[in-house]
């Protein structure tokens, strides 16, 4: 086995594939090739392709997660989630394997899938009750919030925005919309 090769190195290679192949294109052939080992050496670190995928998604949320922590550092208020927002549609676009991995978030029901987000939505809703937003309000503005950054990054991921207008203005203008439709929500 080549030196140094553990885990976290599996992950790392693995991230490297599917950002620059597709998350398809990750075969434990080419991974070991990558990592100058045999296939079966793989086996001593992972199970085998789905459980790969399992801790590439978990490996992709925590990445995000202290992404997302760290660009609302020293920043208040709706500018905070301006920041947190601009940082998930950045890394979904730079890491478009990794965040593909990641959209299987919910395909996972074990108690590490859940722990992989746990600090980022506890920031999340601590935030919402800092500006005055229900937790129950909170729980479909979190599914909003998703599906516009998810669904956004997806269709810049796969090259669906044919027309010549500015992609990071029309980012820009539809997050100013999503926060003007929270402030109204409840009248904030």
């Amino acid at each position: 086995m080549a030196k140094g090769v553990d885990k976290t190195a599996i992950l790392t290679v693995a991230a490297s594939i599917a950002d620059r192949d597709g998350l398809d294109a990750i075969t434990m052939k080419n991974l070991a090739q990558e990592l100058g080992v045999q296939p079966p050496s793989l086996y001593n670190h992972i199970a085998g392709l789905a459980e790969l995928k399992h801790e590439l998604m978990i490996f992709g949320w925590k990445e995000l997660e202290q992404q997302l922590i760290r660009s609302a550092v020293g920043v208040g208020g709706w500018d905070a989630f301006r920041a947190m927002c601009r940082t998930f549609y950045r890394f979904s676009v730079e890491h478009p394997g990794v965040f593909n991995a990641m959209l299987w978030y919910n395909k996972y029901t074990d108690s590490e899938s859940m722990n992989a987000t746990e600090e980022l939505f506890g920031f999340f809703y601590r935030f919402m009750e800092s500006a005055g937003i229900s937790r129950q309000n909170s729980e479909h503005i979190l599914r909003t919030m998703r599906g516009f950054l998810e669904g956004f990054a997806l269709l810049v991921n796969n090259g669906a925005f044919g027309h010549s207008a500015s992609i990071d203005e029309s980012f820009e203008i539809s997050l100013e919309i999503l926060i003007a439709g929270i402030q109204s929500l409840e009248g904030k």
